[in-house]
């Protein structure tokens, strides 16, 4: 199996299973971020767990997209409104794209006096968020590319609080051996509940199902985030290049890695225009499988004019959104806490 449809097929599960091991109900799930502080982009972490922490409700009300990290660094607050060049230590142009975007989704509020833009914060940021587990996926462990370096890194860092390994392969102890003594481990079984021939005949659409299993091969031990971290730049034959990392940077950084989950969420994927896809119903989640590969597949990477079973269709139609907000805690276009006064004296 791909590593695309594996990890799919475990985000459905996860988003709706109601005995989670991983971070208890209502956990918020996303894939494909970067898990790196001192190299950005220098590690994509491919499943992140959210869990909600005591305020996620008040953020749910403010946006249901990202929220910018200068936006909430910045000086901006609840009260009264500043110009917006004075509220932001960093350069110019990334404080204007930030400002901007936070005004768009609704964080700011802005109103301009005398030819400034002047901005506001419509709600103070909430302590929303709480644990955050990361899920490396490799289904088939003979396989295993650079997952020693990728598990090191996420271990050295402890930017999340655990890490998870999660496969289809039988794990032996020699595999555990290889392995960062704090990731957890996975066995990960699939089970298909209806075959692909017969729902096809019915012209059934979310006919097809797969279910999913976990055995817990080894449970994961938590990570000293609190604590400086060491990020791993670069591995060569006995010599590692390294870079220390600040509590206080990690701090910024997981909150970067959560507004990131909270806005992208799993269902990033897009569904092929080929009359073999058919929509599928795992877990609650709508995802492109094609009848003709039997499988699930990427639409961007596996599909078009190239594969044998390739015949041109108007691609299904599926308000992701919608369904994200109808299984999980996530809650599209809020009403947020735009204010609505009068009088001049709000703006001074």
């Amino acid at each position: 199996m791909s590593e695309f449809a594996f990890e799919l097929a475990l985000c459905a599960h996860l988003e709706q299973s109601r005995k989670p091991p991983v971070a208890g109900a209502d956990q918020l799930t996303a894939r494909q971020l970067g898990g790196s502080v001192a190299d950005p982009g220098g590690r994509i972490l491919d499943i992140v767990c959210i869990e909600p922490g005591p305020e996620f409700d008040e953020r749910a009300a403010i946006t249901d997209a990202e929220i910018p990290d200068a936006a909430i660094e910045s000086a901006v607050g609840t009260g009264r409104s500043r110009y917006w060049k004075d509220a932001f230590d960093c350069h110019p142009n990334h404080a204007r794209r930030a400002m901007e975007r936070a005004c768009e989704i609704g964080f700011f509020e802005s109103k301009r006096r005398n030819g400034r833009e002047y901005v506001r914060q419509v709600a103070r940021y909430p302590d929303w968020y709480d644990r955050i587990v990361a899920i490396e996926n490799k289904p088939d462990l003979g396989r295993p590319g650079d997952l020693k370096m990728q598990l090191r890194t996420d271990v050295s860092l402890a930017l999340v609080d655990q890490v998870i390994l999660a496969t289809e392969s039988y794990v032996t102890r020699a595999h555990l051996h290889r392995l960062p003594d704090p990731v957890g481990v996975w066995r990960v079984h699939r089970d298909r509940e209806s075959d692909a021939p017969s729902a096809l005949e019915r012209g059934d659409e979310a006919a097809i199902g797969v279910g999913v299993e976990i055995d817990v091969v080894r449970e994961p031990t938590p990570l000293p985030t609190a604590e400086p971290g060491i990020e791993p730049l670069a591995f060569e034959p006995g010599r590692t290049e390294i870079e220390p990392v600040s509590a206080a940077a990690k701090e910024r950084a997981r909150r970067r890695l959560a507004e990131r989950a909270y806005g992208k969420g799993w269902r990033t994927y897009d569904f092929p225009d080929c009359a073999s896809c058919v929509l599928t119903d795992e877990a609650g989640a709508t995802l492109p499988y094609c009848a003709w590969a039997d499988a699930l597949v990427d639409a961007n990477a596996d599909c078009g004019p190239g594969c044998p079973g390739y015949e041109p269709a108007v691609a299904p139609e599926v308000d992701l959104d919608a369904e994200r907000d109808r299984q999980t805690a996530w809650r599209a276009s809020p009403s947020g806490h735009r204010r609505h006064q009068s009088g001049l004296d709000q703006f001074r």
